[in-house]
């Protein structure tokens, strides 16, 4: 799955926490939520000027404050993203409740990153209990 399919596809699916999303289809939307993040935070420095510059320790980066173009957009990518990623744990025949561990500081978050990087357990890519593979 590329790209455009990707986000069409969880833009499209927003609602939908049954069955299963790969691996490509999950890592493809979060580069574009990470993407659209950047614009938005880029437009509304242009247009707003709310955000600030940092730098520091040899690097800079851009840090936010909250602008309504990026408040728009991550409330427009909320659902579609949680929506995707209780498919991609069900994709690690998982429930979709994993998803609360992320409410444990730290090391809830660092569980979600293993369990959404894992290969899908069935090997020749078979359904489990959250229906057929994609």
């Amino acid at each position: 799955m590329g790209f455009q399919d990707a986000v069409r596809k969880c833009f499209r699916d927003f609602a939908t926490f049954r069955g299963r999303a790969p691996r490509s289809e999950f890592w493809w939307f979060m580069l574009f939520i990470f993407l659209g993040q950047i614009v938005c935070a880029a437009l509304d420095r242009m247009i707003f000027g709310s955000g600030t510059f940092v730098t520091g320790t040899g690097f800079a980066y851009y840090a936010s404050n909250g602008g309504p173009l990026g408040t728009i957009f991550t409330l427009v990518c909320l659902l579609p993203s949680i929506s995707v990623g209780v498919r991609r744990l069900h994709d690690t025949n998982r429930s979709g409740g994993w998803l609360f561990i992320t409410l444990i500081p730290l090391i809830g978050s660092l569980i979600l990153l293993v369990f959404f990087t894992q290969r899908a357990p069935d090997a020749p890519r078979e359904p489990n209990r959250f229906g057929p593979a994609q």
